[in-house]
């Protein structure tokens, strides 16, 4: 399984959460990444991108200022720290790579371009 997801969980509002995806090195080495969320009935959605240096280069209104995405390339990981959840934040969170190193990070939130999704990981924030 090329993404693999962890760290999602059941949780108050206002706590946080710190989601994990680890890649597969030999097929994304140079490609930009990005986290989606599914929320129950709603439409698979960009949270936030990062570059393969780990700038990043997109944020979803809705979690700027309280989510950040990393990455440690050694680890082959990238990283989503959620802080101040709120019950909308609810929904199964997916790690996402393009199918090309081409892909700039800055229009991976496009989820047209996406060609490699992992299997999600659910968080549930309570009121």
């Amino acid at each position: 399984v090329p993404l693999v997801e962890s760290g999602g969980g059941a949780v108050q509002a206002g706590d946080s959460l710190r989601l994990s995806c680890v890649y597969s090195e030999h097929t994304f080495t140079g490609r930009a990444t990005a986290w989606f969320r599914q929320a129950p009935e709603k439409e698979r959605q960009c949270v936030a991108t990062i570059t393969w240096g780990g700038t990043p280069a997109y944020y979803a209104d809705s979690v700027k200022g309280r989510f950040t995405i990393s990455r440690d390339n050694a680890k082959n990981t990238v990283y989503l720290q959620m802080n101040s959840l709120e019950p909308e934040d609810t929904g199964v969170y997916y790690c996402a790579a393009p199918g090309s190193p081409t892909v700039h990070a800055y229009i991976l939130a496009n989820r047209r371009l996406v060609a490699n999704w992992g299997q999600g990981t659910l968080v549930t924030v309570s009121s």
